[in-house]
């Protein structure tokens, strides 16, 4: 875990023991091909930084290793060393969202131009943190995976009727836009994965009544017709 305190050395962090780089001037990014971990592998083809992909499985062996819980304490994908840090010296981070947000202004870049765009940039990424990610992965436990033999159908239910009335709010916002914000930005890269799972994931866009939501369904594809985010999609390899 980053205390904050400049360290000298990429390989001052216990996790380079465990995955270690193979070139130490590049951002290292520890990361599996989940909705949530290929938003940084997906930023950092956008944004054409150099990066080492490091695959950490969700098993607990990865997640739960003192190497990986070095970086993050949560035990959560993904996470990223940046050798060239704000003052010069590496940086670890975890928290996707977070991760976004630092290697957009780290660019300048998918962020907006002024402190208005960065704002409502801001705003969307937070929307999917607290809304669209949670309430998609809880469907996906009750409607695709361990959850969906509980007898009792509420659960199921009240995660069906939430993913529809967040799909119903981008619905609204890419009202006559291309893109969340307008233009393309880290809010679509945090968004638009999570869109792709409800079909590739969770088999639920008929559950889901996918239909009822075109605009939705356009941005979808626009996103995933990004050479970008075709790479990024597949970075590390599952295998």
């Amino acid at each position: 875990m980053d205390d904050l305190s400049p360290r000298q050395s990429l390989l001052d962090f216990p996790i380079t023991r465990r995955w270690p780089p193979a070139d130490p001037t590049k951002i290292q990014l520890y990361s599996f091909p989940t909705p949530n971990g290929v938003k940084v592998s997906i930023a950092l083809e956008e944004l054409g930084l150099p990066y080492e992909a490091h695959k950490v499985t969700l098993a607990e062996e990865d997640v739960k290793s003192p190497e990986f819980l070095s970086l993050n304490p949560n035990n959560k994908i993904p996470a990223i060393i940046d050798p060239d840090g704000p003052d010069g010296a590496p940086i670890g981070l975890f928290e996707s969202g977070a991760i976004l947000l630092y290697l957009a202004n780290k660019t300048g870049r998918l962020i907006g131009q002024t402190p208005r765009d960065r704002a409502v940039v801001t705003q969307w990424l937070m929307f999917q943190m607290g809304g669209i990610g949670p309430m998609f992965g809880q469907l996906g436990y009750f409607y695709a995976y361990g959850g969906k033999d509980i007898a009792d159908e509420r659960p199921r239910r009240r995660y069906v009727d939430e993913t529809r009335r967040l799909l119903d709010v981008l619905e609204g916002q890419l009202d006559s836009r291309d893109w969340i914000a307008g233009a393309y930005s880290i809010a679509d890269i945090a968004i638009a994965p999570w869109l792709r799972t409800l079909e590739t994931g969770y088999d639920a866009l008929e559950t889901l009544g996918w239909t009822d939501f075109p605009n939705v369904a356009a941005y979808r594809d626009r996103f995933l017709a990004r050479p970008a985010v075709q790479r990024g999609l597949i970075i590390p390899p599952r295998d």
